[in-house]
């Protein structure tokens, strides 16, 4: 896929799981999981261990998956996981250079950032979608703020999205969500709870698919 089949990608997943572990995991069957309840895009991030090898893993288990790092920082984390296979390259704040390189590599940049300024910033660098961090900040009432005069940004909320308040920043405008701990937390990977990843990735799509007028069982 080029790096516009991947934006597409994402948006019609709607959400990108975050998969950050403090300890080595099963992060293929992590994604198998998430993937069995409906999210096919999703990022291990960079400091969690092994997440190198599991980029290169799940894109070979997952073929039509959207597979991408996370808390990536510098233009050399950048090229690591690009050459690993990442698809999307997310980070927690702008920096031009890591855009630079995802790009090279066809790449979907999805830079972080929360002031207006700094999202016109990331647009100028050429950040495909811009990841709004942290969102649990603002809330659905900032995001609408944001978009007002911003309606051409491809925004994803990231921080303090539930099932529950899902279907609002849609309403409101997004493009996707990014989502950490309301899907995948330590404790569920270290007992290898993937029926609870699934039901927890369903049930969080199923409010997605609703709020966009899609059936789809929340169950």
């Amino acid at each position: 896929m080029n790096r516009n089949e991947i934006v597409q990608s994402v948006i019609d997943c709607g959400i990108v799981a975050i998969v950050r572990v403090k300890k080595p995991g099963p992060l293929v069957e992590v994604a198998q999981a998430l993937k069995k309840g409906g999210v096919t895009a999703l990022e291990f991030t960079l400091n969690t261990p092994g997440a190198l090898e599991a980029i290169t893993a799940t894109r070979e288990a997952l073929p039509d998956a959207i597979v991408g790092a996370g808390t990536v920082l510098t233009a050399e984390q950048c090229r690591d996981a690009c050459e690993a296979g990442a698809q999307i390259i997310v980070s927690p704040g702008t920096v031009k250079e890591v855009i630079e390189v995802a790009h090279e590599y066809d790449r979907v940049a999805i830079p972080g950032a929360f002031t207006p300024t700094e999202i016109m910033t990331a647009l100028d660098w050429g950040g495909d979608i811009i990841k709004l961090f942290p969102a649990k900040s603002g809330g659905v009432e900032y995001v609408k703020e944001i978009l007002a005069p911003l309606d051409h940004v491809k925004l994803l909320p990231t921080g303090g999205v539930t099932p529950e308040n899902v279907g609002k920043f849609f309403k409101a405008g997004v493009c996707g969500v990014g989502v950490g701990g309301g899907l995948v937390t330590d404790l569920m990977v270290e007992d290898r709870d993937f029926d609870e990843i699934t039901y927890r990735a369903r049930r969080l799509k199923g409010a997605i698919d609703n709020s966009r007028g899609i059936d789809h069982d929340t169950l």
